[in-house]
C-alpha cells in the first residue's frame, strides 16, 4: 500500500477527534467498571507495552477552545474529564453519578435529587445543593442557546430542599429528563467562583470542575495538559497526566505516533470513515500498540425528503428502490474495511426500544426495478432514465464535500441507481451547508446520521417533527400527523410499556415509508499502548472514561 495514502488515511482520523458538535448530539455518559476492553470491544494487542509509560498523550487537529460547560464550542472530550453531571447514561441504564439517589413525583413532574457528601470542585468549593441550583439557573438564563434540549423548554423552577437535596420542577412528564441530565453539556457543574456576576453565558473566570482530571495547563494551539485530581470523590485516577497536543493533520501526527510523542489515539464514528485498517494494523505488528473498537455508536443513513411534491423522492416506491440498491456489505467492507457494519435498520439492536424485529429490507436490484414497474416508472427503449407521466426518475443527493466516504458511498450508489434507470445528481457541500439544506427542506437526498447511542432513540426520534431538522423529510408521509401524535405522546409517557409500544409505533411507520436509508453503523476506534488496561467506552462516540485506565 502507498505509505503516503496510509498516512493521509490515517491522519484524517486524528483531524476530527476534538469535535464540538451539539447534537448532537449526539451524545455525561456512563462507564463500564470492569479492566480489558469493555462493551462488546474488540481487541488486537501483540506485546506488552512499556510500563515505564504513565502518561496519556494524544494528537489532536483541533485546540481544546473554551472550556466552559454551559456553552458548546468547547472539546466535549476534555470537558467529559473535567465536569459532571448528576446522573451518567450507562449501557445498564442511567446510574447515580454527582447524585447518590433520586425520586420522581407519580405526575413525572417533580425529581428530587440526594447529592453526594464530601464532594469538592478543583478549587475546594463544596458541591452542593446550592451550587446545583446556581449551575442550572445560569444554563437557563440562556435559553436561546439550548432550545435543542428539550428538558430546557419544560424546566420551571429549582429549589434547595437542604445542603444535600435539590428538587427539578417541569411544567410537563419528559420522560428523557434524566438522559438529558446526564449529558456532556450543559447540565453539568462549574465552580460558582468561576461565574462572573453569577452568570457563565458571557464566559467564566476558570473551568474547575469535580471530575477525575483537572485543566492545570493550556497553551492555546500547542497543547492542553490535564492532571488527576486527588481528591476525587470516586478515586484518584491512576493515570496521572492526559496531554492534548495539537499537531497538524499529515505526516507529521502520523510520525509523532509512530516515534512514542503520542502514544494514544481515538476518533469517533465521523473519524472512522477514513481509518486506513492496514496502516493501523502495522502500528499493532510493532508490538507496541493495540487496536480497541466499541459496539455500534451511530446510523449513517441517506434522508429522503417526502415533502418536496415535485420530486420523485416523495414517491414510496423511489425510496423503496433507493434501498434496494445499496450495498451495505460492499460498502462495509471495501469503503470501511470492515470497520464499519451493514446498517439494515435506522438504529443497531443495541439501541434502547430499537430491537424490534424489523423486516430487513437487502440488495436487491431486481426487487428495486419491480417496485418502480409498479408504480408507474417506465423505462422506454434506448433510454437509460424513467420517466413516469413525463417526468424524468432523477434527484440530487448531497454529501459532505470533505468525507471521502460520503464521496465513495455517492459514487456507489450513482452507479448502482444508473442499473435501475435511477439518474443521482451528485452535489459535494460543506457540512454547515447540507445542515441548513435539512432544516429549510431544499434537498431531494442527503448523507445523515443518528444523534449517536447516547442520545438515541429520543433524540434523532424528537427531530423528526423538529421544523429545525427532520420534519421535511417526514412530512409528506400519508402517517405524518399521527407520527407526530405518538412523538409527541412517547416523550412524556411515564408508562414503560406504553413507551416500548409508542417506540415501535413510530420506528415501524419511518421504516416501511423508507424516509431514512440506513448504510453503516459507526464505532469508536481506538489506538493505544498495549501495556494500557481497562480501555472501555461511554455511551457517548466523544468522551472515553479515563479515570479508569490503568498502565500494568
Amino acid at each position: 500500500m502507498n505509505i503516503k495514502k496510509g498516512v493521509v488515511l490515517l491522519t484524517a482520523l486524528l483531524a476530527i477527534i476534538w469535535l464540538s458538535a451539539c447534537s448532537a448530539g449526539n451524545n455525561g455518559e456512563g462507564a463500564q467498571s470492569s479492566s480489558g476492553a469493555q462493551n462488546g470491544a474488540d481487541v488486537q494487542s501483540s506485546a506488552e507495552g512499556d510500563s515505564s509509560v504513565k502518561e496519556i498523550i494524544y494528537a489532536t487537529a483541533k485546540d481544546i477552545n473554551d472550556m466552559n460547560p454551559h456553552l458548546y464550542p468547547g472539546s466535549m472530550a476534555a470537558q467529559g474529564i473535567v465536569y459532571e453531571s448528576l446522573v451518567e447514561n450507562t449501557k445498564d441504564g442511567i446510574k447515580p453519578l454527582l447524585a447518590e439517589s433520586w425520586e420522581i413525583s407519580s405526575d413525572g413532574k417533580v425529581y428530587t435529587f440526594q447529592l453526594r457528601k464530601n464532594v469538592t470542585f478543583h478549587d475546594g468549593a463544596p458541591f452542593n445543593a446550592e451550587a446545583v441550583k446556581l449551575n442550572i439557573e445560569a444554563v437557563q438564563r440562556n435559553a436561546s442557546k439550548h432550545a435543542w434540549i428539550k428538558l430546557s423548554t419544560m424546566l420551571e423552577e429549582v429549589s434547595v430542599i437542604d445542603e444535600h437535596t435539590v428538587q427539578m420542577k417541569l411544567t410537563e412528564p419528559y420522560y428523557p429528563a434524566l438522559l438529558e441530565l446526564s449529558m456532556t453539556r450543559p447540565f453539568v457543574f462549574l465552580s460558582p467562583n468561576d461565574f462572573i456576576d453569577g452568570e457563565t453565558k458571557d464566559g467564566v473566570k476558570g473551568y474547575n470542575g469535580t471530575g477525575p482530571y483537572k485543566l492545570t495547563e493550556h497553551v492555546t494551539e500547542q497543547y492542553a495538559r490535564f492532571t488527576a485530581n486527588e481528591s476525587y470523590w470516586g478515586g484518584e485516577p491512576k493515570v496521572k497526566s492526559i496531554t492534548a497536543k495539537v499537531l497538524p493533520a499529515g505526516e507529521t501526527t502520523l510520525l509523532a505516533l509512530q516515534k512514542g510523542e503520542v502514544n494514544f489515539v481515538f476518533t469517533d464514528d465521523r473519524g472512522a470513515d477514513s481509518l486506513d485498517v492496514e496502516a493501523m494494523q502495522r502500528l499493532v505488528d510493532s508490538g507496541d500498540y493495540q487496536i480497541v473498537r466499541s459496539e455500534p455508536m451511530n446510523t449513517k443513513m441517506i434522508v429522503a425528503n417526502s415533502s418536496k411534491q415535485e420530486s420523485p423522492a416523495s414517491d414510496k416506491a423511489v425510496r423503496e428502490a433507493i434501498w434496494h440498491v445499496v450495498d451495505r456489505e460492499m460498502i462495509s467492507r471495501t469503503i470501511f474495511s470492515g470497520t464499519e457494519t451493514a446498517a439494515e435498520t435506522l438504529f443497531s439492536a443495541n439501541v434502547n426500544y430499537a430491537d424490534i424485529g424489523l423486516e430487513a429490507r437487502s440488495y436487491d436490484p431486481g426487487k428495486a426495478m419491480q417496485l418502480l414497474e409498479q408504480a408507474g416508472w417506465v423505462q422506454e427503449a434506448g433510454s437509460d432514465i424513467r420517466t413516469k407521466n413525463g417526468s424524468p426518475l432523477v434527484l440530487k443527493l448531497y454529501y459532505d464535500v470533505n468525507s471521502s466516504s460520503q464521496k465513495t458511498e455517492a459514487e456507489l450508489l450513482q452507479s448502482e441507481a444508473l442499473k435501475i434507470g435511477m439518474k443521482l445528481e451528485l452535489i459535494g457541500e460543506e457540512s454547515s451547508s447540507i445542515a441548513n439544506r435539512r432544516s429549510t427542506g431544499d434537498y431531494e437526498l442527503l448523507f445523515n446520521q443518528t444523534w449517536g447511542l447516547a442520545y438515541d432513540p429520543q433524540s434523532t426520534i424528537a427531530a423528526f417533527a423538529a421544523d429545525s431538522s427532520y420534519r421535511h423529510t417526514t412530512s409528506g408521509i400519508a402517517q405524518a400527523e399521527q407520527l407526530y401524535q405518538m412523538i409527541d405522546e412517547v416523550m412524556v409517557s411515564t408508562d414503560e410499556e406504553t413507551r416500548k409500544a409508542l417506540y415501535r409505533d413510530i420506528l415501524t411507520i419511518v421504516h416501511e415509508e423508507a424516509v431514512f436509508i440506513p448504510l453503516t453503523n459507526g464505532s469508536v476506534t481506538v489506538v493505544a499502548p498495549t501495556g494500557l488496561q481497562s480501555i472501555s467506552f461511554k455511551q457517548t462516540q466523544f468522551e472515553l472514561p479515563f479515570e479508569l485506565m490503568y498502565f500494568e
